[in-house]
């Protein structure tokens, strides 16, 4: 009885496992810059798509959300200090011709 659930358990979980070309197809697709990231949109929350590609394009998502929310804090922490060293070197030249 216990192998007939295991057998059964085995088909089912690989009906839903992708081929190396349909992750190769998928791979291409989103290295294309604008259509890529609506495609991700498109396979994360549509409703016939494969749950392995669902739950990778979701997780994608979520990386790239990071990726931006700490590229802008990098962004203004070096934009801050780059300006805070601007400032000092302009404060400490004469005011020559004022």
């Amino acid at each position: 009885m216990e192998n007939t659930a295991l057998n059964n358990f085995d088909v089912a979980s690989n009906q839903n496992e992708m081929s190396f070309g349909q992750w190769f197809v998928t791979y291409l697709i989103t290295a294309i810059p604008i259509v890529g990231f609506i495609m991700l949109f498109v396979w994360a929350f549509g409703s016939d798509t494969n749950p392995n590609k669902a739950n990778w394009a979701k997780a994608s998502l979520i990386l790239i959300g990071i990726a931006i929310v700490l590229g802008i804090i990098l962004f203004a922490v070096m934009g801050l200090a780059i300006g805070g060293l601007v400032m000092s070197i302009l404060g400490d030249m004469p005011a020559e011709g004022i």
